[in-house]
């Protein structure tokens, strides 16, 4: 794909965005890794609630740039190299984003840790999980269509069992938080390291 179809998808992703928080002088780069119906979207809105961030949702960004989008492996390539531009872009401003994907594959993700290192944000990284009963619960609510209109995702219990054989385990330290528990305790450490 050429750079200037990639600057053009990245800039119509950033025209879809709310207002950007303030700059600051060594942004936070936060990941969010796990599987559809984890909890990822409601842990980052959690965590935008107590820092002063963006968040860049794969989900409601696929629908920003494919109307009607085919979830194939060359639309999920210029999503990604786009939001990869638009996190270079806001991290250079100094912008604290968050990544709401689900980043299974440590090669996807050392992509996101190069760009952290090359831009010298603050890179956190969490592992969002639920346990199968409680994902298939509310993948089947995300099915009959009784979850908030916050939640962008189609993903169902047969894309999650699709999606599971390919979870690779994070080789770097990270946050791990179970979404059926309590979040604060990991949302109030993050927000501790994010600030320190």
């Amino acid at each position: 794909m050429t750079e200037t179809k990639v600057i053009s998808d990245a800039e119509q992703l950033l025209e879809s965005l709310d207002k950007l928080p303030e700059p600051v002088v060594k942004p936070a780069f936060i990941v969010a890794s796990g599987l559809p119906g984890t909890g990822k979207s409601y842990f980052c809105r959690r965590l935008a609630e107590r820092i002063p961030v963006i968040i860049l949702e794969s989900d409601a960004m696929r629908k920003t740039l494919f109307s009607s989008p085919a979830y194939s492996a060359v639309e999920s390539a210029r999503l990604f190299q786009a939001i990869h531009h638009l996190i270079e872009q806001l991290l250079k401003k100094g912008v604290s984003v968050v990544l709401d994907a689900t980043n299974l594959a440590e090669k996807n993700r050392e992509r996101l840790y190069h760009i952290a290192y090359q831009l010298n944000a603050k890179l956190i990284l969490v592992r969002i999980e639920a346990p199968p009963e409680v994902v298939q619960e509310r993948l089947r609510n995300r099915a009959e269509g009784t979850v908030s209109e916050e939640d962008h995702s189609e993903a169902d219990w047969a894309v999650f069992q699709k999606m599971r054989t390919s979870v690779q385990k994070i080789n770097r330290n990270h946050f791990a938080v179970d979404t059926s528990r309590d979040i604060a305790p990991v949302l109030n450490k993050i927000v501790r390291e994010v600030n320190r």
